[in-house]
C-alpha cells in the first residue's frame, strides 16, 4: 500500500476508472479529472452524491477543466473511450456487457441514489482486472463494499488519504474493509491519474 508522492502501479492494462465521492468530492475531482491526459483511451465513471431533486451541473462545471469529453450518462448508451461520465441525479449508474451504461431507479443504497457501491460492483463484473476504482471524501460508508468487489476481481484500488479529506468517513470505511493498493493525498493521486491515462505505468 503506497502513500508516496510517486506511487508504483502494477503493470496491468486499465480500461476504465470508477470514482465515488460525497461531501468534499468536487474539490478533489477538480484536481484529479484535469490530470487525465488528452487522447486517453480510459472510460471514466463518476458517482457523486447530490440532491436528488435538482439538475446536476457537474458536466458543465468539469467540461472546461478536462481534456477528455465530459457528459452526463444516458441509459443504454454504448461506453465510449476517452470520456468522463457523471451519474445523473436520482439514478443508479451501472455498467452492463458491451460495455454499455444502464441507469436504474431501484431503491437507494446507503441512503444514496446514485450509489457508489452499485457503480463499483457492476463495473467490477464488466471490467474485472482492467478496472481501477477510487474512493474519495465523503460522510458515509457508500463505496466500501464496492471497493472490495473491485479488489477481489483483480482491479486496482485507490483511497484518498483520510487526513486529506474534508469528510474522512468514506475513505475510512474503505480502509476498514479492505487494504487498497494506494492510499494517497490528492496531489499524488492526480499524478497516478496522469499515469493511468497515458499508460505510462512502471
Amino acid at each position: 500500500m503506497s502513500s508516496a508522492a510517486t506511487p508504483r502501479l502494477r503493470p496491468a492494462r486499465i480500461d476504465a476508472l470508477v470514482i465515488g465521492a460525497s461531501a468534499g468530492g468536487i474539490e478533489v475531482l477538480s484536481q484529479l479529472l484535469p490530470a487525465l491526459a488528452a487522447g486517453s483511451r480510459l472510460s471514466v465513471f463518476v458517482v457523486l452524491h447530490l440532491p436528488r431533486e435538482r439538475p446536476s451541473l457537474l458536466a458543465d462545471i468539469f467540461t472546461p477543466k478536462c481534456a477528455l469529453q465530459v457528459r452526463e450518462a444516458d441509459d443504454k448508451e454504448p461506453v465510449q473511450s476517452g470520456t468522463v461520465y457523471f451519474a445523473p441525479p436520482d439514478y443508479h449508474l451501472m455498467l452492463d456487457d458491451g460495455p454499455q451504461i444502464a441507469l436504474s431507479s431501484d431503491e437507494p443504497e446507503h441512503h444514496s441514489r446514485p450509489s457508489i457501491d452499485v457503480l463499483f460492483e457492476s463495473a467490477a463484473d464488466v471490467y474485472g482486472r482492467h478496472l481501477a476504482a477510487v474512493l474519495l471524501s465523503g460522510s458515509n460508508d457508500d463505496g466500501a463494499t464496492g471497493l472490495l468487489r473491485v479488489q477481489r476481481a483483480g482491479g486496482l484500488t485507490l483511497v484518498q488519504e483520510p487526513a486529506s479529506a474534508r469528510m474522512a468517513a468514506m475513505p475510512q470505511a474503505g480502509l476498514a474493509l479492505c487494504r487498497p493498493d494506494h492510499v494517497l493525498a490528492p496531489p499524488a493521486m492526480a499524478e497516478l491519474f496522469r499515469m493511468l491515462s497515458t499508460g505510462d505505468l512502471p
